[in-house]
């Protein structure tokens, strides 16, 4: 493996997203998922002055990015393919699967038959896919 790809594995990742509501999407994925706070920008009411909120647990590689501008919104626009997918390695708990329907998300059975298969897919209060995996990552 090249030095750059070797760096480039080992890099953060950033996943940023639209919301419509950032306190709902706080909801979701801190009270439901069990994601933590790792940043927050709250943002005025002119063009370009945007609400920033950033989720993940702290030791993880990736967090997620959502932002909200009051005078300049962008609506979320998720197709069934935008997901979000966590690899349990193991069933997934209903009780998890509770709490995250109880903090505004919705189960949903996926048009993609393998999903409903390996995991449970949960739409988020914005309406992007969060997919609950069974299997192993990396699979083998």
């Amino acid at each position: 493996m090249p030095a750059d790809a070797a760096s480039l594995a080992q890099a953060h990742v950033r996943i940023a997203r639209p919301s419509r509501d950032l306190a709902a999407a706080e909801r979701f994925w801190c009270a439901g998922l069990g994601l933590s706070v790792l940043w927050r920008i709250e943002g005025g009411d002119q063009p370009g002055e945007h609400s920033l909120l950033m989720l993940g647990w702290p030791e993880a590689t990736w967090h997620l990015e959502l932002v909200h501008d009051v005078a300049e919104p962008v609506a979320p626009r998720p197709t069934e393919e935008d997901l979000l997918v966590i690899y349990l390695d193991g069933p997934v708990p209903d009780d998890l699967v509770a709490r995250l329907t109880s903090h505004g998300g919705a189960r949903v059975a996926h048009s993609n038959p393998y999903w409903n298969t390996w995991g449970t897919t949960i739409l988020d209060p914005d309406g992007y896919r969060l997919v609950l995996c069974t299997r192993a990552w990396p699979m083998t």
